[in-house]
């Protein structure tokens, strides 16, 4: 008999809740296959089985937090599948013959199950709502073209299909429960998910260490966006992928840093480490929360570049498929409210970092120009939060200028760039 552990997962993660068993009792398993899937505070870790055998024992379930070494299943090199179940119904079935004589029928139907399980690429969530919904993934058809069947593609295969609607109603309408509390009025409890306990947790803590402050100004994005209509065509033709906003604040954020490295620092006890690498994090929002995917050595990165790494990290935060060491070791954080319609918005920090910059909408005002005349422009307020404790406000003041002006004539950013 093996046992199923949970696996050193990184270096700054020591625990984590089990969010799906992707096998079951009496399943069997090939070495190397998925078994659970791990809720950490960063990142969603799937578990591997280390031997082939049968799943004869799942000791911890779905909601259960879980550290390193603890044991959370176990396995039988020697088993069959489906061999546990069956004695465990065998003693019931000693009367009466003829019941046991499906289940005989059913041990082939379980193994093939099994297998076209593991053929199919799948995400974890997809898995898990295609066990909602009942749903066959051999026989779910994935839009995605590398053949990744996710949850909008368990959902678009259910509809129409009355059976698994049928059984899923009933959990839908038993799910609200009412109960009387201080408020003396019907209120729904919902346990938060370890990864937003984690963000409640760290931003609540980054505003009680650092002496956070927010500094304001505003750039004039006509120069930007006549830019990429010119260019826009051709840079996709060239590079496959699109020219966006995303790439020209990298950009900037990296030169203006070059220029205040104590933006690009932290501290560590008595001391300043300020970083000789530009590792910028882009905060991407999704259904479990904000992540914050790096995008490395930005620096040396062309535009081209660091678009084409930004489009592969936000699907890979959609798809949950972010790894550990896509999360690890930012200096520098961008995040952009704007893409929600915000108009203002005072950023906190991304701990240990010292700033934060913050994009918003782009609002056509009128402007004075340097004429005295008034012309309409595309207008975003800019917001940069940092640590007052080692970034002084004119250092902040002067590092959110520099970002406006390096936006505001692009052309030189990109021969920079």
């Amino acid at each position: 008999m093996k046992e199923i552990k949970v696996p050193e997962l990184a270096e700054s993660i020591t625990e984590g809740t089990i969010a799906e068993w992707l096998v079951k009792k009496g399943d069997r398993v090939e070495k190397g296959d998925p078994v659970v899937e791990l809720e950490t505070d960063k990142v969603n870790v799937e578990v591997n089985a280390e031997v082939s055998g049968v799943i004869t024992e799942i000791v911890r379930e779905e909601g259960d937090d879980v550290v390193v070494g603890d044991v959370i299943a176990k396995v039988s090199e020697e088993g069959e599948a489906s061999a546990e179940p069956a004695q465990e119904e065998a003693p019931a079935a000693k009367e009466e013959a003829p019941k046991s004589e499906p289940k005989v029928e059913e041990s082939p139907k379980t193994e093939e199950t099994q297998t076209s399980k593991h053929d199919v690429i799948a995400s974890p969530a997809a898995r898990k709502r295609a066990r909602e919904l009942n749903i066959d993934l051999s026989a779910v058809s994935a839009r995605d073209p590398l053949g990744r069947i996710r949850p909008e593609d368990v959902e678009a295969a259910a509809k129409g299909e009355s059976t698994p609607k049928q059984q899923a109603q009933p959990a839908k309408q038993a799910a609200p429960k009412e109960e009387t509390t201080e408020f003396n009025k019907p209120v729904e409890r919902v346990k938060m998910s370890r990864r937003r306990q984690t963000i409640a947790n760290r931003l609540v803590e980054a505003q009680q260490t650092a002496a956070m402050l927010t500094t304001f100004n505003e750039v004039d994005l006509t120069n930007v966006m006549k830019l990429r209509g010119e260019r826009k065509d051709k840079f996709v033709e060239k590079h496959g992928v699109k020219l966006g906003f995303m790439s020209f604040f990298t950009k900037a954020v990296v030169g203006a840093l070059k220029d205040f490295p104590l933006l690009n620092a932290e501290i560590q006890g008595n001391e300043l480490v300020i970083k000789k690498f530009y590792d910028i994090g882009i905060a991407v929002s999704t259904e479990e929360g904000l992540v914050v995917p790096v995008v490395r050595d930005a620096d040396r990165l062309d535009f081209a570049g660091v678009e084409r790494e930004i489009s592969n990290l936000g699907k890979k935060a959609r798809d949950k498929q972010l790894g550990l060491n896509d999360l690890q070791g930012g200096t520098f954080t961008i995040t952009n409210g704007g893409t929600f319609g915000s108009m203002l918005s005072t950023p906190i920090l991304n701990a240990p970092q010292v700033g934060i910059l913050g994009m918003h909408n782009i609002i056509k005002r009128a402007v004075v120009m340097p004429d005295d005349s008034i012309e309409v422009r595309p207008m975003m307020y800019l917001a940069l939060s940092y640590d007052h404790r080692i970034v002084d406000g004119k250092d902040a003041v002067q590092f959110l200028v520099r970002v406006k002006q390096l936006l505001e004539d692009p052309y030189d950013l990109l021969l920079e760039g």
